[in-house]
């Protein structure tokens, strides 16, 4: 049976979903969410919202879903192997911003519980998220502000939460077969149910309620760069690598997918358009090439300890 602490989870979950809509429309200036409501036979549901048209985002997805099932697929307990094959509740947001100006970053947010069930036992929960950032073309400004966001909401927990988090991120968005990170990253963190519930699900609302702090300034101040066309191909180059992550690596897609999710919400991370060029390399010394130095973990925060 769900818990008192799962109602108040998705309680806040919902309304999160709904501020966020609420200022991407603002700041996009054209365009309005449509919103899927669906359900899931198994059990749940939850409700998909996606942007799209001519304004700054190219497409903007955000996805509160609330589900359950009676058996844990092996993506939601490879790390938990003592709670395989128990009933489960889970409630999160997710959200992922295709820019349309290659100068704004693409960028991805998710918060969610779980709990885990067993006849005459204590359910087993835990939390997981983060937020992370990939620019096409990037400015250290953009990212110290980025990360210095991340550090605040880490706050919550304290100790060393962010170097660890910060760590956490650089690790899993690492395409291994590429060898380079997805983006700059943020912070990542995943089974976690100490010191308890009540920080726990303060940090939750934390980095659920920084995402935008952190990520709307950037766009303020880059969505009116000028661009053309080779600046357009290479975003659309770049989301490739995107794609490649989401299918091959993400434990996000693997879990909706695995456990029978609605494959329009677990997809809708991908991009609108994308384009995939054998063999591509920038020309040395562009600003194209400048984006390699980037995809490898710095600490960018080392002169900024405030």
């Amino acid at each position: 049976m769900a818990s008192q602490q799962l109602a108040n989870v998705e309680g806040f979950l919902r309304g999160l979903q709904d501020r966020i809509c609420t200022s991407v429309e603002s700041i996009d200036g054209a365009s309005r969410f449509r919103e899927d409501a669906w359900t899931r036979p198994e059990g749940g549901g939850g409700r998909t919202r996606v942007l799209t048209g001519d304004g700054v985002f190219e497409q903007a997805g955000v996805g509160f879903s609330r589900v359950s099932g009676t058996r844990l697929p092996p993506s939601a307990s490879a790390h938990r192997p003592e709670i395989a094959g128990r009933a489960w509740d889970a409630v999160g947001v997710s959200l992922v911003f295709h820019p349309r100006n290659p100068y704004v970053p693409t960028t991805h947010m998710n918060v969610r519980y779980f709990e885990a069930h067993e006849d005459g036992k204590d359910p087993v929960w835990w939390f997981g998220g983060g937020f992370d950032l990939t620019p096409f073309y990037p400015f250290d400004e953009d990212i110290v502000h980025w990360h210095t966001a991340a550090r605040e909401a880490c706050g919550v927990v304290g100790g060393d939460a962010y170097a660890r988090y910060k760590r956490w991120c650089d690790e899993y968005f690492h395409l291994k077969h590429r060898g380079e990170t997805r983006g700059v990253g943020g912070i990542f963190y995943d089974d976690l149910s100490e010191p308890g519930f009540d920080t726990c699900f303060g940090f939750m609302q934390a980095v659920g309620n920084g995402f935008l702090d952190a990520y709307l300034p950037i766009v303020d101040r880059r969505a009116g760069t000028e661009h053309g066309e080779r600046e357009r191909e290479f975003q659309l180059y770049r989301r490739g690598r995107y794609v490649e992550f989401n299918l091959v690596y993400d434990r996000g897609t693997l879990f909706g997918l695995q456990s029978g999710g609605r494959t329009e919400s677990i997809l809708m991370s991908l991009p609108p358009r994308v384009r995939f060029e054998y063999a591509y390399a920038p020309a040395p010394g562009s600003d194209e090439a400048r984006l390699s130095d980037y995809l490898v973990p710095r600490d960018w925060l080392a002169s900024n300890t405030g």
